[in-house]
Parts: structure tokens; C-alpha cells; sequence
């Protein structure tokens, strides 16, 4: 783990990369006319002010779009990659460097780095989580359920998605659930499509987060 000059938590191959990456979220933008006018709302109104968020995503110029977006609304948003195979260092070196927002993500990083990242998201101690794959929940359950003990989950509402990848991230919620104990809070499955739906250049799974969850034990 390393910081920059303007002490932003990170973890990427190299900040050189930064500019490459700069001209690619850039581009990407350009498609995403949705998420555009999402975030020109989020700047004037401010609905996440405050909220800590934990990403783990497909870490793109699309995604990071999403990130920025969050961040402009206010948010306190954290990225680590959910699938280091599509990870562009380029991009995470630039979320870093030109719009301070922490990322742990290495194109083709081990296992044991893998989790590490996840690790350091989920030490963001995050309000709401966005999570592909569910392998960032899943670590909340079973190593770092400290963090579940907290009350300040922001609620959402149910909506469950029809894609493949929401309904394994589902059943694998379904599952910790069945084998939490009453301590531990049960996460919620819930849609955030923020991202532009005429986004030709990207994939679902890597245009947006397939799911969020809140605190339903209260």
C-alpha cells in the first residue's frame, strides 16, 4: 500500500500511468449522457454527503465515470477491483492522482493481493457497499464482522435484478444469511444502475455495480 503526494490511500502498478488514463475516462465519458446529467444533479444537490462507500468492481473508464459521479455527490468513495483480469492501471492511477479517490487495484494482482484490496475497502468502515460478485460481503461476514456492528447502514430499496451476475451475488447473500447468527446484520440485494444505458463500449458487469446492501437487523 502506498500514498501519493496528496496522501491518498492507494494501491496501484504506477501513477506514471495516470495521464493515459485521464484521456481515457475522458472518452468515455462522452457516451455516458446519462451519468453525465446525473452528476451534474449530484453536484448541486449533494445527496451523499458524507457517506463512506466501498466499491468492488470491474475497475474501467466506465466505472470510474460511476466513482467520480459519487464523489461529485458527496461521497467518501474507496474502488478495489472485483476482477483483476479487467482492472486498467492506467485508469486506477488516474482516479487517484487527478481526483483523489483511493484505489486498490493491480491488473493481474494474486490472490493474496486480491484480498488484501478487499480488505483495505472494507477498512473504509463504509456506510454502503457496491459489490460484483459479492466477494467484498462475503469477507464482511466471515472475517471483519466488527464492521457489521455498526447502525448507520444507509437504507435502500429492494429491487432484484434479473442478470446472472446479480442473481449469483444474490444466492451467495442468501447463503451467509442462512448461516449468520442474530448479531450479525443481513445484507439487502438492491439495483444501482447509475451508469448511462447507451454505453455501447462496456459490458453490464463492468457499466455498474450489480448490488448494495444495508442493515435490515434493526
Amino acid at each position: 500500500m502506498s500514498t501519493t503526494p496528496t496522501q491518498v490511500n492507494c494501491d496501484v502498478k504506477n501513477l506514471d500511468l495516470a495521464d493515459m488514463g485521464k484521456k481515457r475516462i475522458d472518452w468515455a465519458n462522452q457516451s455516458m449522457n446519462v451519468l453525465q446529467i446525473i452528476r451534474k444533479e449530484f453536484i448541486k444537490n449533494q445527496p451523499l454527503k458524507g457517506v463512506r462507500i466501498s466499491a468492488c468492481l470491474h475497475v474501467t473508464a466506465e466505472t470510474a465515470n460511476l466513482a467520480i459521479c459519487l464523489r461529485d455527490g458527496g461521497a467518501d468513495v474507496v474502488l478495489c477491483a472485483s476482477n483483476p483480469l479487467s482492472t486498467q492501471d492506467d485508469v486506477a492511477a488516474s482516479l487517484v492522482r487527478d481526483y483523489n479517490i483511493p484505489v486498490y487495484a493491480i491488473k493481474g494482482e494474486d490472490n493474496d493481493t486480491y484480498y488484501q484490496h478487499i480488505i483495505a475497502a472494507i477498512d473504509h468502515r463504509p456506510q454502503i457497499t457496491m459489490d460484483d460478485g459479492a466477494d467484498l460481503v462475503s469477507v464482511l461476514h466471515t472475517k471483519r464482522t466488527d464492521v457489521l456492528e455498526r447502525r448507520d447502514w444507509r437504507h435502500g430499496r429492494d429491487n432484484h435484478r434479473r442478470d446472472p451476475a446479480a442473481r449469483d451475488g444474490e444466492r451467495r447473500r442468501a447463503a451467509i444469511s442462512r448461516s449468520s447468527r442474530s448479531t450479525t446484520p443481513t445484507p439487502s440485494i438492491c439495483s444501482t444502475t447509475a451508469t448511462a444505458p447507451d454505453n455501447r463500449r462496456s459490458t453490464a458487469s463492468s457499466a455498474r455495480p450489480t448490488s448494495c446492501w444495508r442493515d435490515r437487523s434493526s
